[in-house]
């Protein structure tokens, strides 16, 4: 497993596994699955409601802690933030049954973002997270919270794809030593990803699927991909992408499917800010 070396030297591995969207029911078993698959990378949120599932997979697995990356997410906090951050914090890591995150992230930049941040970095001083960062942060509010804040998010996770590459906004996150990581990597299949004959052809070229010719063009840019699947087969292919590297000209190929727009929604929508920024997570965070 290859890692990456974030701002404050913390290693975190290229490649994890996601559990968005998988029912709590079939959380723990899918985790299961995936240590054994040899993922160590856990990423998981407070929205997700499956932290506890995940937490039992870690405690049944016999790994040593230090062996594994575990990263859970902030949602949005009503005031005082600072107060109900720290409240959102103890809970996640009493779910997950951990004494320290690997990663803390704040989940959407709304509600009072700075509240919740000196609450983040506040756990970092602690070492109750070895390192914090946020997702779904645009250019415009990744550079305020540097720039206003004692320290700087480590990772910023946030859709990337073949068709939104993100290439300049990763270049300008590198400049201020933000890691970029990558939701929805695969789309979610949207734009019939999984049969596109430009993936296809390329795939056909190392004897790979679209799947594992997405995942090595991610960390061959040192994206960090977290892709998900509730199939052992698919875990363990998925994980199978560290014997083959893609040419520049493959590279440059894939480059060609970037359409420079969201597939999902436009965190700048008014409408989108009044559905996540108002949402809470009653009975999650308190």
């Amino acid at each position: 497993m290859r890692n990456v070396t974030l701002s404050n030297g913390v290693e975190m591995p290229v490649l994890g596994f996601g559990v968005y969207q998988i029912p709590p029911e079939q959380t723990e078993q899918a985790v299961s699955d995936a240590l054994v698959a040899g993922y160590r990378l856990l990423d998981t949120a407070a929205a997700y409601g499956n932290e506890e599932a995940v937490g039992r997979a870690i405690k049944g697995s016999g790994i040593p802690r230090a062996e594994l990356f575990v990263t859970t997410k902030l949602w949005v906090q009503e005031a005082p933030a600072q107060d109900n951050a720290l409240r959102a914090f103890e809970t996640s890591l009493g779910r997950l049954g951990l004494d320290y995150l690997d990663l803390y992230l704040m989940h959407q930049p709304y509600g009072d973002v700075y509240g919740q941040w000196r609450t983040m970095e506040a756990v970092q001083h602690e070492g109750l997270a070895k390192a914090i960062g946020v997702a779904n942060f645009y250019p415009d509010r990744l550079l305020d919270l540097i720039i206003n804040n004692e320290l700087a998010p480590a990772v910023n996770q946030i859709e990337t794809h073949p068709f939104f590459q993100r290439a300049a906004y990763q270049d300008l996150m590198r400049e201020h030593g933000v890691q970029i990581q990558s939701w929805g990597g695969f789309a979610e299949g949207r734009n019939n990803l999984f049969s596109n004959p430009l993936l296809s052809e390329i795939g056909a070229e190392h004897g790979k699927s679209v799947a594992q010719v997405v995942l090595r063009w991610l960390i061959q840019r040192d994206v960090v991909a977290i892709p998900k699947s509730v199939r052992a087969e698919r875990m363990a292919e998925n994980f199978d992408i560290f014997d083959f590297d893609l040419t520049a000209d493959q590279m440059a190929r894939i480059a060609t499917l970037d359409t420079g727009a969201s597939l999902f929604f436009d965190h700048h929508d008014p409408a989108m800010v009044v559905r996540l920024g108002g949402h809470r997570l009653r009975g999650r965070t308190e």
